[in-house]
Parts: structure tokens; sequence; C-alpha cells
């Protein structure tokens, strides 16, 4: 997987279970999510993001849960970012 391009951030994860998640998926030799290293890197300030995210992809709606991670596949593509 190509580094993200804020290396002191890849760098420097603080103890979080993102940074576990990270480490296993490497470990594995798997792809994972890229915002998974600001998560590891600042686990404090990225709470609020974290629960935004679950909310607004999770929570209540008239539109399902596949639905919306398929309007959130789609924009990546179309902002050319892999989801």
């Amino acid at each position: 997987m190509k580094p993200i391009f804020l290396p002191e951030v890849e760098s420097n994860p603080q103890p979080s279970p993102t940074t576990d998640l990270i480490r296993v998926a490497q470990s594995a030799g798997t792809e994972y999510p890229q915002i998974w290293h600001l998560f590891a890197y600042r686990p404090q300030a990225t709470t609020n993001l974290g629960a935004f995210t679950q909310e607004i992809m999770r929570g209540e709606c008239p539109l399902s849960p596949g639905i919306r991670e398929l309007i959130a596949a789609f924009t990546s593509y179309g902002n050319d970012c892999p989801f």
C-alpha cells in the first residue's frame, strides 16, 4: 500500500484501537482505509468525527445503510478516491 501524503502522521500513531487495527492489517498484508492513520495519530481529536460518520452511515434514515454506502462509493469514485 502506498504511504499517505502525511508521513509524520503515518509514522507517529498513538496507542488506540485504530493503531491496533492498522498493525493487524499491515501484518496480514491487507489494504485498509488510510484515514485510520489520522484516527491513530490523534485519537482524542477524531472521536467526534468517528461518531458523526457512524450516525450518518448507520443512524436512522429513510435510506438503507447499503444505499448510503453506495452513494459514498460513487462520490469517492467521482473524486478519484479509492473507497
